[in-house]
């Protein structure tokens, strides 16, 4: 579809109002549906079906790619990228900022999807058009900061000019995950349109549709059909074809796959950029608020029912305050409404499948066969839906336990009471992973002063994860096992360029002039060298 083009409305079975039975059907009018998947790259004639986790509900037929879709995908990739390489900056830049606008306006209709397609709170879907407008408008307006040549220091003052070009891969692939489906669909894409290049995506199986809306989105603000290529199909068959034909590998996923992923692009001698698994913690010092960091820890820890990779996992709470943040975190737990709703009264929805449930009451079980107790939650809640799991809160975990130091990615977290700072940093260091962390004080100072001890790509101090997820001028991205490369920021985007060095030499040559010799001509280097250094020049 392209910018003119009407845009297709998305339409329910059942009336969307708070009023309207949660229980009640819903399903997207098939016109919309067709709309949508026509973007995928498809020759099988096979489809396969999704479901909302809400209730099981179906939702679609997604077309299936096959091995030489994805061959498809990259021809037209390519040939789209060369000619979006000649593109001007500002026209690029221009198209972002259209997408901006788009989407806040569409952000009902992105919301709603996310809902359908989550499960999560309209609350937490929510972020995600918001994270993708920013996103767009941080890149549009900054486009020649990071992107305009540079220029650089010659060897010679005045006789050499040299300068710096950011040069596109080419295509990028990008893995992308069901959690955040419309924001880790497209916020990786947007910075590398912008440096030139073209984009071949597989969204997850599991949320297609939010994932072709965006594509959609992205036609309509003026970008080239072709340059932005969607496949679907299972990682297993699609993702090494898709690695081999790329120029750079984005993917956002477990840390056993990112592995696999990074020996594939080393074997090409590729980059990549992974952002993997974490077990998140947050410390609460003796001078925090707690009721403020009781409220964080809740979002922190239960946003997106824990089904982010920024979510708090560990809590540690100074002994001067524990008894009273506990109090307080257990009631503001209990005061959380679950259910399934497109409305804004919810304020936990479910998790996404049997396999994270299953995930998520193993270690819960494993936790508690071994001495953890739980104060408040523990249960699944078939009652409210299929996938549906209380927000829990354990104590007593100990290293024995699987949920000590393996990733749940839901919503429990385990608290932890410490009395000296320097032992709950090294608590908080513990174990594989640093993706994200949080530290609740009022000292902001000395928070800071902690969070350049903290292993972790990104430190939120008195947030949860949202300042640092929205401060989009500031990379994101993870330590050790968590992950290599970062999005956001300058380094976000300079990933998807090669740099390229040219220098232009200016009447003397590097070879002896005016009858010199070989050896009166190093002399003479020498003593610039010298001469230059004495003068303050790098």
């Amino acid at each position: 579809m392209s910018a003119q083009s009407p845009t297709p409305e998305p339409m329910v079975t059942g009336p969307h109002d708070p009023e309207h039975d949660p229980k009640a059907s819903y399903a997207l009018e098939p016109e919309y549906v067709e709309a949508l998947t026509a973007r995928i790259v498809s020759t099988t004639g096979a489809t396969s079906p999704t479901y909302s986790p809400i209730h099981g509900q179906p939702l679609a037929n997604i077309p299936q790619s096959s091995v030489d879709d994805v061959a498809e995908a990259f021809r037209r990739a390519r040939r789209a990228q060369a000619a979006w390489a000649r593109t001007s900056l500002d026209d690029r830049a221009q198209m972002l900022l259209r997408l901006h606008d788009l989407v806040l306006d569409r952000q009902d209709e992105i919301v709603d999807l996310i809902c359908w397609e989550t499960g999560k709170a309209r609350k937490h879907a929510f972020e995600e058009p918001v994270h993708i407008a920013l996103t767009a408008r941080y890149y549009g307006r900054t486009a020649h900061r990071h992107l305009d040549s540079e220029r650089r220091l010659g060897i010679l003052p005045l006789l050499t000019r040299a300068e710096v070009n950011r040069v596109p891969k080419g295509v990028v692939g990008i893995i992308a995950p069901w959690n955040y489906p419309f924001s880790l669909a497209l916020c990786d894409g947007l910075p590398a349109l912008l440096a030139g290049n073209a984009v071949v995506t597989k969204p997850d199986a599991q949320t297609m549709l939010t994932a072709l809306l965006g594509a959609q989105l992205l036609e309509e603000a003026g970008f080239p059909k072709d340059l932005w290529q969607v496949v679907a199909g299972p990682g297993r068959e699609l993702g090494t074809p898709l690695i081999k034909s790329s120029d750079y590998v984005c993917f956002t996923g477990s840390t056993a796959t990112g592995k696999v992923i990074a020996q594939q692009c080393a074997e090409r001698l590729i980059g990549c950029s992974l952002e993997l698994g974490g077990k998140n913690p947050l410390l609460v010092l003796r001078d925090a608020s707690v009721e403020r960091a009781a409220e964080g820890a809740i979002r922190a820890s239960f946003a997106s029912a824990g089904q982010l990779c920024m979510s708090t996992e560990r809590i540690f709470v100074a002994d001067q305050i524990y008894d009273r943040f506990v109090e307080r975190l257990v009631a503001r737990t209990e005061a959380l409404s679950l259910g399934a709703s497109l409305d804004w009264d919810v304020d936990m929805g479910t998790l996404i499948s049997p396999d994270q449930v299953e995930t998520v009451t193993a270690h819960v079980a494993d936790a508690l066969a071994k001495g953890a107790r739980v104060l408040t939650g523990g249960k699944a809640r078939p009652d409210l839906g299929p996938y549906y799991y209380e927000p829990t809160i354990l104590e007593g975990v100990t290293p024995d336990m699987t949920c000590f130091a393996e990733e749940t990615f839901g919503p429990v977290i385990s608290l932890y009471r410490f009395h000296d700072e320097a032992d709950a940093i090294d608590r908080a260091n513990a174990g594989r992973y640093g993706l994200n962390a949080s530290i609740f004080s009022q000292d902001g100072d000395r928070a800071r002063w902690i969070a350049r001890q903290i292993k972790a790509g990104s430190v939120n101090i008195n947030e949860a994860y949202g300042a640092t997820f929205g401060s989009v001028d500031t990379p994101m991205g993870g330590m050790r096992e968590s992950g290599m490369g970062r999005r956001q920021g300058g380094e976000g985007i300079h990933r998807f360029t090669e740099t390229q060095a040219v220098a232009t030499q200016r009447l003397l040559r590097f070879s002896p002039q005016f009858g010199l010799s070989e050896e009166t001509y190093a002399k003479v280097q020498t003593a610039n060298f010298r001469l230059l250094k004495k003068l303050g020049r790098a």
